[in-house]
């Protein structure tokens, strides 16, 4: 149901954000700063009102902050191209955006006797980025991973319609709502494990290969090590296994992907 809420609600907010973002480029605002700014404001609603317990006030911000996944997905698409850049900043933000909800969550409900809860918020804080980590660690190694029941906007629509409840006094629904999601959470990263563990069935990589399975060339004895070329940055070495350990893949509308539609 979060999934038909969070498709339909994107199908809306897509038709809005299009204008929008190309009314502020011709303003010169670039995508990266659309980020900046909504990231900026989750941390306002998350940290300045949510940890307080002023909920509906902290629900708003962050509603309204969480649009900014969908604008500078549609700036991008507007001026016809994206960069690794931005994509890499738009994932980074989300995951800051959402450690600082669920942490502002966690800290609140531990703070007003209700430690139950509080756990649900952290066990939701440590799934959601592993959730991120497990998607991007398995594109960087060759496999995909774009599975699972609770992706990041299946998330946020759960937190964020549990927390209405609350501000009608139904604190009861607002708590099962973070255990709904915190056990949600904890089966989405069992998916991605058991997926790429179906894809990766049979596969060796031999000890001493490098990232294609060749065998790594043998050096004569005494054979200087090459030296780097003067002036080649270290972006242009060819990336290790790990090189895709920061890349996330579950943002709202990554930016580096002018055509793409939700993400994980």
């Amino acid at each position: 149901m979060a999934k038909i809420f969070s498709v339909l609600g994107r199908a809306g907010a897509a038709r809005v954000a299009a204008p929008v973002g190309k009314a502020l480029l011709r303003a010169g605002v670039t995508p990266d700063v659309v980020t900046l700014i909504g990231t900026g404001a989750v941390l306002v609603g998350a940290l300045g009102f949510v940890a307080r317990g002023h909920i509906l006030t902290g629900l708003i911000i962050i509603t309204l902050s969480v649009c900014t996944d969908m604008l500078d997905g549609a700036m991008a698409r507007a001026r016809g191209y994206s960069t690794p850049f931005g994509a890499f900043l738009d994932s980074t933000m989300d995951r800051i955006a959402d450690a600082a909800v669920f942490g502002s969550l966690a800290f609140w409900l531990g703070n007003t006797d209700h430690p139950l809860p509080a756990i649900g918020a952290l066990i939701c804080l440590a799934a959601g980025q592993v959730i991120s980590y497990a998607k991007a660690r398995a594109q960087s190694v060759g496999f995909e991973c774009n599975v699972g029941i609770a992706e990041r906007a299946e998330r946020l629509v759960i937190v964020g319609v549990g927390g209405l409840f609350y501000i009608f006094g139904l604190d009861l629904v607002f708590w099962i709502a973070i255990w709904v999601l915190a056990v949600l959470s904890l089966i989405t990263v069992a998916q991605r494990i058991l997926y790429v563990r179906k894809q990766a069935a049979g596969m060796r990589t031999p000890l001493g290969t490098g990232a294609t399975g060749a065998p790594a060339p043998e050096r004569a004895p005494g054979t200087p090590t090459a030296e780097r070329a003067p002036g080649t940055s270290a972006a242009e070495r060819a990336p290790g296994p790990d090189a895709a350990d920061a890349a996330d893949g579950d943002s709202g509308d990554p930016v580096s992907s002018p055509g793409s539609g939700a993400g994980t």
